[in-house]
């Protein structure tokens, strides 16, 4: 291997057991809770050195693991140990802004908070908001394709990437996309890495889009008790039928609205960024459009921002997961816009040891459950969601869950009709299974 910062070996350990920092002090958790790790660190701080070490595990059959922050490890995966981890944990920091092209290209290992810092002394922002910013790397959020409660607007991560360097797994440096915005030439390789989950090759910069940072922002919260829900569905509805625009639709259920707001009903997130006088008549509108009898509470700007960091952290991490007897799961479920509803309403059928914490996006179809209770617990519930998602053509990811119960429940799902493609297309790219096995959908 090259002369790159490693660790020394660890042993196999317990779920709970975290070893102590070894070898030349890498900041990387080693804990292995979540397993896809390898026994040996590396943390090249050149694209050479990436190259280089990939061709060598390469071509000696070695197994690599993928990490930058390491906040993924509950994300996918039946793989416990690899031979090695590859860390892009130093490969950070931008390579090129322009400022009037709106674009950024930055190395993989720069975390979301560090890019959006750099940004916003240009008064320009990346428009995805993923959970835990202050660890998520740009490059683990767009080989996971994460997004956040204003997808409604921004969309996902896949939207917003126009270019990509990646490091194929013989070491091979390929360029994909361009660093312009208007560039319609060839096949749309970028879409090819983008939640390929690593297994495909490393990404080592992302040349993004960028948009102007919100001169103002509101955020309007609708809440209702049970028997009134159809009645804030029809307030979505009417949302989306106007030409009022919201960065976000985002339906809470009465845990997490308790949680959040100390409010225990079903609460609707209508959040606007704008000119101010944009805002406040967007504001007014869902003011006079409200359910009869609904709560209504307007925040604006920092308080507004206070409110979605917090929403950012609400989801477990494998970098934070709190010592508990209490197993914590992550399910994400795509759905048809409006089963965002009739889905939350049947998870209230789930075991009541199984404290929920659900929030779903209305306009896209994506919601989150968070799940805590005992393991057999937990993994019941997993599939009483799957099951309601898949009986309404939608789907359930496990997006966080400890290693030893992800061999308990499948969690990708059941393969799609075209799953082949996604097989031949890694048997092209990784014929030996080097990078990221088993950590995509089907085992690949």
């Amino acid at each position: 291997m090259p002369n790159v910062k490693t660790t020394k070996e660890v042993k196999t350990m317990g779920a709970n057991e975290v070893p102590q920092r070894q070898g030349n002090g890498s900041s990387v958790s080693l804990a292995d809770a979540f397993g896809n790790r390898g026994a040996v660190v590396l943390t090249p701080k050149s694209e050479e050195e990436i190259a280089e070490i990939l061709q060598k595990a390469n071509q000696e059959g070695k197994s690599v693991s993928i990490e930058a922050g390491g906040s993924k490890r509950g994300y996918g995966g039946t793989k416990e140990h690899y031979d090695y981890t590859l860390s892009m944990a130093e490969y950070k920091g931008v390579v090129e802004h322009k400022v009037g092209d709106m674009t950024v290209t930055v190395r993989a290992g720069t975390t979301i908070s560090e890019l959006q810092d750099f940004l916003q002394e240009h008064n320009q922002m990346i428009s995805i908001h993923p959970n835990w910013p202050d660890q998520a790397t740009i490059g683990g959020v767009i080989a996971a394709n994460e997004s956040g409660p204003k997808r409604l607007k921004y969309g996902s991560a896949r939207d917003l990437v126009i270019g990509l360097r990646v490091v194929y797994p013989d070491g091979k440096i390929i360029r994909t996309g361009a660093k312009v915005v208007k560039n319609v030439a060839g096949y749309d390789m970028n879409k090819l890495f983008v939640g390929a989950m690593g297994t495909l090759g490393v990404i080592t910069e992302v040349t993004m889009k960028l948009r102007p940072t919100p001169k103002y922002e509101s955020l309007v919260q609708v809440s209702v008790p049970e028997e009134k829900l159809l009645d804030l569905k029809e307030l979505a509805v009417s949302i989306q039928d106007s030409m009022i625009e919201p960065v976000s639709l985002e339906l809470l259920n009465p845990a997490l609205s308790k949680k959040m707001m100390n409010r225990e009903a079903y609460t609707l997130l209508i959040a606007f960024e704008d000119v101010e006088k944009s805002c406040r008549y967007q504001e007014e509108w869902v003011y006079k459009h409200k359910p009869k009898g609904a709560d209504v509470e307007v925040i604006h700007q920092q308080e507004a921002r206070n409110f979605w960091q917090t929403f950012k952290d609400l989801a477990p991490s494998s970098l934070v997961e709190p010592a508990s007897e209490e197993t914590r799961a992550v399910v994400k479920i795509g759905s048809k816009n409006m089963d965002v509803y009739e889905i939350m309403k049947e998870a209230l059928d789930i075991d009541a040891h199984v404290r929920i914490e659900a929030h779903g996006g209305l306009g896209h179809g994506i919601s989150y459950y968070i799940l805590s209770g005992s393991e057999p617990e937990v993994i019941s519930a997993i599939r009483h969601l799957r099951k309601a998602a898949e009986e309404k053509k939608g789907y359930a990811i496990v997006k966080h869950l400890p290693y030893h119960l992800r061999n308990q429940v499948d969690v990708w799902g059941k393969k799609t009709s075209y799953f082949f493609l996604f097989e031949g297309i890694k048997r092209t790219i990784d014929p030996k299974n080097t990078l990221n096995h088993q950590r995509f959908i089907g085992g690949i």
